[in-house]
C-alpha cells in the first residue's frame, strides 16, 4: 500500500497471516503472475491452515482478548497450535510469561 507524504510516496506495512496473504495473491491472474508470485501462491496454498476471514477474526481476538502483539497473533494463526504444550513452544521464544488461563483462552480462540 502506498500513502502520499508531501508528494513522496511511502510504503506502509501491516502484519497479516498466511491465509490473508493467500487471499490477496489469489486476486492476481495466474497468466500474468511472475515466478515469485506463482511460487508464493503455491506455498500459501499448501500452508494456509484456515480461510482469511477466520484468520482475521482469530488474530483480532488474540490481540484484544489475550494482549498479544500483531506479530505474535499472526504467528499463532499461521501455526494453529492445538494444545497448551504446542503453544508454549512459541510463547517461550517471546520471552514473556503468559498465565495458564490466557494460554487456555488462546487455544480456545485458535480451535473454534
Amino acid at each position: 500500500m502506498t500513502e502520499q507524504t508531501a508528494g513522496v510516496p511511502t510504503k506502509r506495512t501491516r502484519i497479516i497471516s498466511i491465509a490473508e496473504a493467500k487471499e490477496i495473491l489469489s486476486k492476481i491472474d495466474p497468466e500474468t503472475a511472475d515466478q515469485i508470485q506463482k511460487r508464493t501462491q503455491d506455498y500459501l496454498a499448501k500452508f494456509a491452515k484456515t480461510d482469511s476471514e477466520a484468520a482475521r477474526k482469530m488474530r483480532k481476538q488474540l490481540v484484544e482478548e489475550c494482549g498479544l502483539t500483531a506479530e505474535e497473533a499472526a504467528e499463532l494463526v499461521n501455526i494453529v497450535p492445538k494444545t497448551q504444550e504446542e503453544l508454549r513452544v512459541f510463547t517461550s521464544g517471546w520471552r514473556k510469561l503468559i498465565p495458564t488461563a490466557t494460554v487456555e483462552k488462546m487455544i480456545k480462540i485458535l480451535t473454534q
